[in-house]
């Protein structure tokens, strides 16, 4: 369907038939309209923006990515970026100013009205993600003593330039948050109702230097859509709604991604990071892991006389070690979701411990008697059979507690758990598998 409009879109572009194309971009939803615009020659973006209604057009332009609101700034005049920049939500607004350069910036707090750069730069002071920076200030503001129809006659005198109606927001004369009240309990109401009681006043509230990722998981929480922030003296100074929560979430979500693959996490999307953005992110990692990576190398240099006396032991090697690495990640994954959902707390580190010791065993028993089996019937070498299947049952145990212990241990020290993700997890394992191994065959066998 998108395909259909952005071909559609061109041929009547291309064909300057501007009345059909107006007609068509009526018709769609603003979202799928930015996102046919960013597949637009620059030139044809900018005269199908130019023929959307006033409305239309400001949802669009907030949709778009920054390097096209950029080329659209550019290309309007005074009089088009002001009817723009001054229906723009304020947060919209600031997220703007935030990512356009310097130049760009001083023409769009030209062309915004001095009330709306106020607000912008309120917002701006905020810190970087914190409940502040992602927050709108346009919302319903009710008084308790309304009745349901002041209150209808208060949504619409305002509620076209708040960012949602759906959730009411009752506050003293001071502005401090009193209650709240949804659109859904007005309709239902006698018109006479006061709104005093009819409110709700068991409230949950964020305050502006909360992290937003905090904001986000109360949010999921207590399933709300819209999330009321509050100031150090309790005043309702705005709200953040739930599209701003699910961004919060995909971005970490994203990040937990990136670091657990030994990334440095990316300020950009993919096909907008450079090839020199992408190799830093990736190259401190990479180097770190290499480095470690050559300890397991040393500890197999220092037990040589194991492979000359028993060269078999040598072909064990790799099979001991992802065995391992495997576990440790699978145990290392369960453990950062857990804490990122607040399942898993740091207070919990010995009931993980415990869980983790017990799965280790039941799944070292089982891999330890099939793998004894197996090199028996391959090898008929008991000695063999026992060292390898006695090193792997310790793998699988020192794995998996490490697995679970190192993500707590991230989080204590007020690191990302997610760090401590496979790739860091199987260099960590790989060490201790060869160590572990070979000690054992040491003794077992008597070498040396």
């Amino acid at each position: 369907m998108k395909e259909y409009f952005r071909e559609k879109m061109l041929e009547l572009l291309h064909g300057q038939q501007y009345k059909s194309l107006h007609d068509l971009l009526e018709e769609m939803n603003t979202a799928d309209i930015a996102e046919i615009f960013q597949s637009l020659d620059d030139a044809d973006m900018i005269i199908a923006y130019r023929l959307l209604n006033k409305d239309d057009a400001v949802e669009v332009f907030a949709e778009l990515e920054n390097e096209d609101q950029e080329k659209l700034i550019n290309a309007l005049t005074d009089k088009e970026l002001y009817e723009v920049t001054s229906n723009l939500l304020a947060d919209d607004a600031a997220d703007l100013i935030e990512e356009m350069p310097s130049n760009v910036v001083k023409r769009i707090l030209r062309n915004t009205d001095s009330k709306k750069r106020a607000i912008i730069n309120q917002l701006l002071n905020y810190p970087e993600d914190s409940a502040g920076s992602y927050m709108t200030v346009e919302f319903v503001d009710l008084k308790a003593n309304m009745t349901v129809r002041d209150a209808f006659t208060r949504i619409r005198k305002i509620g076209f330039d708040t960012e949602t109606v759906y959730t009411c927001y009752v506050l003293s004369s001071e502005r401090v948050l009193e209650g709240i009240v949804t659109l859904k309990e007005l309709l239902l109401a006698d018109y006479d109702t006061k709104l005093r009681d009819m409110m709700e006043t068991n409230l949950i509230t964020v305050h502006t230097h909360d992290d937003i990722e905090f904001v986000a998981k109360q949010t999921e929480k207590y399933g709300l859509i819209t999330m009321p922030v509050v100031d150090g003296e309790e005043r309702l100074v705005g709200i953040i709604t739930i599209d701003d929560v699910l961004e919060v979430i995909q971005d970490e979500t994203t990040e937990d991604f990136e670091l657990m693959n030994a990334l440095a996490p990316a300020e950009d999307t993919y096909f907008r990071t450079t090839v020199w953005e992408h190799s830093k992110n990736r190259i401190v990692w990479l180097l770190v892991l290499m480095l470690s990576s050559a300890i397991t190398g040393t500890i197999i240099t220092k037990y040589e006389m194991a492979f000359e006396a028993i060269p078999a032991l040598v072909g064990f090697i790799p099979m001991l070690m992802n065995t391992g690495g495997n576990c440790g990640s699978q145990s290392s994954t369960l453990v950062i979701r857990g804490m990122a959902v607040d399942e898993i707390h740091l207070r919990d580190f010995f009931k993980v411990l415990w869980k983790e010791i017990r799965i280790s065993v039941l799944v070292g028993v089982v891999l330890c008697v099939l793998n004894m089996v197996r090199i028996m019937i391959q090898y008929q070498d008991f000695s063999i059979a026992f060292v390898v299947s006695i090193t792997l049952f310790v793998i699988v145990m020192v794995s998996q507690m490490l697995g679970c212990c190192l993500p707590m241990l991230a989080r204590r020290l007020k690191m990302d758990p997610a760090i401590m993700a496979a790739p860091l997890i199987t260099t960590v394992v790989d060490t201790c598998s060869v160590l572990v191994y070979f000690s054992i065959a040491v003794r077992v066998l008597n070498i040396g």
